[in-house]
């Protein structure tokens, strides 16, 4: 989710769902250790629990970014070997890796050594045409010996030649049944199940054969769909009612998320100078599937407002959300 889940969209899903646990951008080594550490890494303490996405493959050179993590505060640190794009690859890290086990090992317990965090991986379940079970068995078996003692599967081959990554999202068909295969092998380790999933309904059936799931796009275009799960927190368990209702109350719910968002984007701006713009965008999927959803999404896209304080916005974007009559269509509305 690279140039998708900033610390402003962090903060605004934070306001959607409290015990979700968060991830940062992968954020590579090098550019911690060599850029602006500050811009990477500062976030606001709203968004714990949130955890730190590495990319890399040198023990030491995780290591020490896995020190600044948890000196900035980090509840997590994330090894990504599941990134299929050629730019990454290049890098030596991302899904690749899955071909050097043992170097991930290398890596996993080189950050372990040097912190007082969980260090969990992010992978695939094959590379190219390789679909074999034994494949992804003995790259968890190795890296769980290293320590690592959760692991986030994208339930998805990566293709690392041929296929653009929105491509290796859609085209290596999902095989569910392997994470589930995983599990039942390492039933003393933590399986979190990522890929395909777009609704609740889907979470409900897949969550109960894991140890939980991870939900990137979905979560970001129709973002409200995240208030049903800290019930899901506090319940225990994922209904099949909590997984195709919609929450109660959730228009008058929507409006004070969106004042929220955009009293903190105010204050944004005043502090440091951040164009409401590159932070509204991460908020407009907050009313999908309402009425005057679209109307909405165009004034809080709309740059000729940019001069506007966030909350002069929001009237407007208001207004135009709910003067929408009944059976009208959207299109042609300015």
């Amino acid at each position: 989710m690279m140039d998708w889940t900033d610390r402003h969209c962090r903060y605004f899903h934070r306001l959607i769902t409290g015990q979700t646990l968060l991830y940062t951008e992968m954020v590579t080594t090098g550019a911690l250790l060599f850029g602006d550490q500050a811009r990477h890494l500062d976030f606001d303490a709203l968004e714990h629990p949130v955890a730190l996405q590495l990319g890399g493959s040198e023990p030491e050179d995780l290591a020490k970014c896995a020190k600044l993590g948890q000196t900035w505060g980090y509840d997590e640190i994330n090894l990504n070997c599941g990134c299929p794009s050629e730019r990454v690859q290049r890098g030596a890290f991302g899904a690749c890796l899955m071909n050097e086990p043992q170097t991930v090992a290398n890596g996993v317990k080189a950050m372990l050594d040097v912190v007082d965090l969980p260090v969990s991986v992010k992978h695939r379940i094959g590379i190219d045409e390789e679909e074999s079970y034994d494949f992804v068995r003995d790259f968890v078996g190795v890296v769980s010996g290293a320590g690592c003692g959760v692991f986030i599967v994208h339930a998805r081959n990566a293709v690392l030649k041929g296929l653009s990554p929105k491509e290796n999202r859609e085209i290596p068909p999902l095989r569910y049944p392997v994470v589930h295969r995983l599990k039942k092998d390492f039933p003393n380790l933590k399986f979190i199940l990522n890929g395909g999933l777009q609704n609740n309904a889907q979470i409900v059936l897949q969550g109960p054969q894991v140890d939980g799931v991870m939900v990137g796009r979905a979560a970001y275009h129709t973002p409200y769909m995240m208030r049903a799960w800290d019930e899901w927190f506090q319940s225990g368990s994922l209904s099949r009612d909590l997984g195709s209702k919609e929450t109660v109350g959730s228009h008058e719910d929507r409006l004070n998320i969106e004042l929220q968002m955009a009293t903190y984007m105010a204050s944004q701006c005043k502090s440091n100078g951040t164009s409401w713009l590159s932070m509204a965008r991460h908020m407009l999927g907050l009313w999908h599937g309402q009425p005057g959803a679209r109307l909405w999404r165009q004034v809080w896209s709309d740059s000729r407002l940019k001069d506007l304080s966030p909350l002069e916005v929001m009237k407007k974007a208001t207004f135009a959300r709910t003067t929408i009559k009944q059976g009208e269509s959207e299109l042609g509305h300015a």
